[in-house]
């Protein structure tokens, strides 16, 4: 159990309930207890409520919730809280590399359309380097390690290949959009969008 109070599986909102972050059990019971955050009891998908820290502390622990165990019992850790303050949402831009490529191309190779797993994928630069092309968001796509090995140092045009769209700099995204469910806790799908 004490590895999993550090595993990130704690959505965090902002007070107007849009998720900023996700956190760690740990953090988040300290958290609770100075009245920083409240913990949401969540119900299926049509109840849920805030409760404060003493009224927390007293929820019945269900079949598939973790728990903590305290000097006054066990203690249910709660899948999402809310900020008692802040009520800003940041926005945040992909990285640029290959994983920001990945994602702002959704995967497909910008030559042929074929949806690549990562180990299949390669940064292609549109106007070769080796020819002035800069390595940027505006002349980079991702590609297929094979059709980049064809390709080589020629121009799209000259290799007999045609881009499915022009590549542009992604533009910023509440952060909210970067949040990845990887512990696939079913609560938090009622505040991230749908993948």
């Amino acid at each position: 159990m004490s590895a999993h109070l550090h595993k990130s599986t704690v959505l965090v909102l902002n007070r107007n309930w849009h998720a900023l972050t996700a956190t760690s059990p740990a953090e988040v019971l300290g958290a609770m207890m100075n009245d920083q955050v409240t913990g949401l009891d969540i119900q299926g998908t049509d109840w849920m409520a805030p409760v404060s820290w003493p009224d927390w502390q007293s929820l019945p622990i269900r079949e598939d919730d973790a728990s903590i165990g305290t000097t006054h019992g066990r203690i249910r850790i709660p899948t999402v809280v809310i900020l008692s303050t802040f009520d800003r949402v940041p926005r945040k831009r992909l990285k640029f590399g290959l994983q920001g490529l990945f994602e702002r191309d959704g995967g497909r190779c910008q030559y042929t359309g074929r949806q690549l797993n990562i180990s299949e994928a390669n940064i292609d630069h549109v106007q070769p380097s080796s020819r002035g092309g800069d390595t940027s968001w505006e002349n980079c796509v991702l590609s297929d390690r094979q059709v980049n090995n064809r390709k080589a140092d020629r121009t799209p045009r000259e290799a007999g290949l045609k881009l499915l769209r022009q590549p542009v700099r992604p533009p910023e995204m509440p952060i909210t959009h970067f949040i990845k469910n990887k512990h696939q806790i079913n609560d938090w799908s009622h505040f991230l969008p749908a993948s």
